[in-house]
């Protein structure tokens, strides 16, 4: 972790142009309206597509006002590459994130680089997410992948499409609860989202909403449910944890957050901080993972010759095992390069923010004062056509082939965030998305359907809206179509230490 001297450390919202000397060379949108800013043509429901479109438009560093706040937006690889560098560098903790610290205080996700619990927090929970854990988690997520397919059967047997990011989100969110904290949601009983789910949507949208306004105030109404929502994600949790110490556990998350000490210093979790890492575990460890699951169904089911390839990669590697082992999982290469490819389209954590821990200059080029900040744009870093090629905005999972990603510079491919502050649980939610992604192709034939354009959901994280398949259950085990042999390197492994979604 960075550390940071807190006795004269910028704090709040700081605005560009307090933190960018030379902010006039920056471009920024021509047609600036007094007091609202670079508003003309945006839409308050899709800002990160909105900042794609000007990122297009203005180049690999820009700006833009909206009311009195001025923020940069970086994407150009060499920019992201020298913000990377953790001797000048640190996670900002941005608006977007700063406004779910009233339900996530300091925990890993939204805690300040100056706040101890974050060290903590991180050294008593690293070993939940090692091999071992791992192993342990792993008859847990087939368990949930079964139900997930056992509901799937049904939609089919009744003739009907399944609810790609519904289904994802009850998969991903009981998977997470029950590997992490020993507790079933019922997700797949309920005919409507379980509470929580709601709530944390809209604590999420809650949260985006409040940077698209001048004043809070404006959001009155909306900031009485999100005090709701709060509450009951709050006494959700307190009543998890009150049964959890009522109970002897498994060794899981829950166990470690209430029972370890830092092996160094002594120090336990705080009841309090108990409560907000479990909230940022139950967000965090599931929201992301079902973008991510639902994107790479939607391109399987659009690109049938990718589906074939990686279906006879299951078939290849899982055999006729009933069910595949943990080790079996890391073998599927080539599943592993469809779900980075599309993390590298739409990165469900699809920004983060970086501030200088001192005054510098960005890759030799503008200065920056301590406690200036900017927004990387995760998705332009990755369709940066000078790094990724002019057909950038394709899907190919070639991509992730060993010997193209080595040709690839570092710091190009961040679904996780960077540095220290990167998501401690990548590894849970790459194992668990490509565990699922092998079961669904090994068992069904993804059909799209020809009248659906990918429309993109933004809530801080991205979801594909109301995307629906079609499902053929497959006959026998093997795909159709002669498959070429794939390389046995290791699957492309982010070059920094994903959300986020970085924690």
């Amino acid at each position: 972790m960075a550390e940071t001297t807190t006795a004269t450390r910028p704090t709040g919202f700081r605005s560009a142009e307090l933190g960018w000397p030379e902010l006039h060379r920056i471009p920024r949108p021509p047609r600036r309206l007094p007091l609202l800013g670079d508003v003309l043509g945006v839409n308050r429901a899709t800002p990160l597509q909105d900042s794609l479109r000007f990122a297009r438009q203005l180049g690999p560093i820009y700006r833009r006002k909206a009311f009195d706040r001025e923020f940069v937006f970086t994407w150009g690889a060499d920019l992201v590459a020298d913000l990377a560098d953790e001797s000048r560098f640190a996670k900002h903790v941005g608006l977007g994130v700063a406004n779910l610290r009233p339900v996530a205080g300091d925990g890993l996700f939204t805690a300040y680089n100056h706040e101890p619990n974050w060290q903590l927090a991180h050294d008593v929970l690293a070993p939940g997410f090692s091999r071992e854990a791992m192993e342990a988690y792993h008859p847990m997520m087939l368990a949930v992948a079964g139900r997930l397919t056992d509901a799937w059967d049904r939609e089919l047997a009744a003739g009907r499409s399944v609810d790609v990011p519904g289904d994802m989100t009850r998969l991903t969110l009981e998977t997470i609860a029950r590997t992490g904290f020993g507790h079933d949601f019922g997700s797949f009983e309920r005919d409507r989202p379980h509470p929580f789910v709601t709530a944390m949507v809209g604590t999420l949208s809650y949260a985006q909403r409040l940077n698209s306004v001048p004043f809070p105030a404006l959001l009155r109404r909306a900031a009485q449910r999100n005090a709701d929502d709060i509450a009951y994600l709050n006494r959700m949790v307190d009543d998890l944890v009150r049964a959890r110490r009522a109970a002897s556990g498994d060794g899981d998350l829950l166990d470690r957050m209430l029972d370890t000490a830092h092996p160094e210093t002594g120090e336990r979790l705080s009841a309090e901080n108990v409560r907000r890492q479990v909230i940022t575990f139950l967000v965090a460890g599931h929201e992301t993972t079902s973008g991510a699951l639902s994107f790479a169904l939607h391109y399987l089911s659009r690109h049938p010759e990718v589906a074939a390839r990686a279906r006879a990669e299951v078939d290849r590697v899982w055999g006729s095992a009933a069910v595949p082992g943990y080790d079996q999982v890391a073998k599927l290469r080539y599943v592993r390069r469809v779900l980075d490819e599309s993390l590298r389209l739409w990165p469900t954590a699809p920004a983060f923010a970086r501030e200088a821990l001192q005054d510098t200059v960005l890759a030799g080029q503008h200065p920056m004062r301590r406690g200036a900040w900017t927004l990387v744009l995760t998705p332009m870093l990755q369709r940066d056509p000078e790094v990724w090629g002019a057909d950038a905005e394709r899907f190919d999972p070639d991509r992730f082939d060993p010997k193209a990603v080595r040709s690839r510079p570092p710091h190009v491919f961040k679904p996780f965030g960077t540095g220290a502050r990167a998501c401690i649980g990548r590894q849970f939610a790459l194992h668990e998305a490509t565990l699922v992604l092998g079961l669904l192709l090994r068992r069904y034939d993804l059909l799209a359907d020809p009248e659906y354009r990918l429309s993109v959901t933004e809530r801080l994280t991205l979801m594909p809206q109301g995307l629906r398949l079609h499902l053929e259950r497959r006959q026998g085990g093997a795909a159709a179509g002669a498959v070429a042999e794939l390389d046995e390197a290791p699957p492309s492994e982010p070059r920094c230490p994903v959300r986020g979604a970085g924690d």
